[in-house]
């Protein structure tokens, strides 16, 4: 039995109400507080702050006759399994992650969209709602939208496998950390899921699938690439604040857009 939620109560950890938002259906959740303003803009630029709540900042814009929610869930599946759960309460039926990346195969570039298919669940968040045989895998209309709106926004993308990790360093075998130290199961880690033709590390996508899932939601996730793992553990600033933003958020309009078309919503 789902929970009843009034109206107006404003939930505890993400601040925000049913009616704050206004009938909306899809949220985008940028890891990032700081993404949630430049994100909601693309869609509206003259989107609503709605609050500002621990990691979570809101954002309401107006999209074709449509309300789009912009939500920054934080980094990991712990925080952004609080905020699927809130934000479901609240009546959010489509959950965009929109992410920034490491590829670990050679071809994925700086500043290219990955478009997740699947997740493998190195995190544990998932694992409290569902066992680790139950598949982590995106909504699939709502993953061939983002497909068609790379498409649209002529981004440079890729489609397949994501690894979601629980740590930044070890989880995916960086040796940058403050003691270099792995885990002898953790040496050689990203040789081995590069050889099974995983895309790249990230740490939410998994927790995201998983409660999609089970809740009977709609998940996709897309990816800005800011690091190529197959040359060097730098995070590239210039990809980051350049292309790769520039990639992700043409890429979600243009996917939320085909989305709506296909669901008839268009105004």
């Amino acid at each position: 039995m789902s929970k009843t939620v009034s109206p107006n109560e404003v939930l505890y950890h993400i601040g925000l109400s049913k009616e704050m938002i206004e009938g909306a259906e899809y949220v985008l959740l940028p890891g990032d507080p700081h993404r949630s303003e430049s994100l909601a803009k693309a869609f509206d630029p003259n989107a609503k702050f709605l609050a500002d709540s621990r990691e979570h900042i809101s954002y309401l814009a107006d999209f074709h006759g449509q309300k789009v929610l912009v939500c920054s869930s934080g980094l990991g599946g712990p925080n952004i399994g609080i905020t699927v759960e809130e934000l479901a309460m609240i009546g959010l039926k489509y959950f965009l992650r929109v992410g920034t990346s490491g590829a670990i195969q050679s071809p994925i570039e700086l500043g290219d969209v990955v478009i997740s298919t699947a997740a493998v669940r190195l995190e544990g968040t998932s694992r409290d709602f569902a066992p680790i045989e139950y598949p982590s895998v995106s909504s699939f209309e709502f993953t061939h939208d983002m497909v068609e709106g790379a498409k649209a926004a002529q981004a440079p993308h890729h489609i397949g496998i994501t690894a979601s990790t629980d740590t930044f360093w070890q989880g995916q075998e960086r040796y940058d950390s403050h003691t270099g130290y792995l885990l002898r199961r953790q040496r050689g880690a990203m040789d081995e899921w590069r050889a099974l033709n995983v895309m790249n590390f990230e740490m939410e996508a998994a927790t995201l699938f998983v409660m999609c899932s089970t809740m009977k939601l709609h998940a996709a996730c897309i990816c800005g690439i800011i690091a190529r793992r197959v040359e060097s553990e730098k995070v590239s600033v210039a990809a980051k604040t350049g292309t790769a933003k520039n990639h992700w958020e043409k890429t979600a309009v243009q996917g939320i857009y085909h989305s709506m078309k296909r669901r008839k919503l268009m105004k």
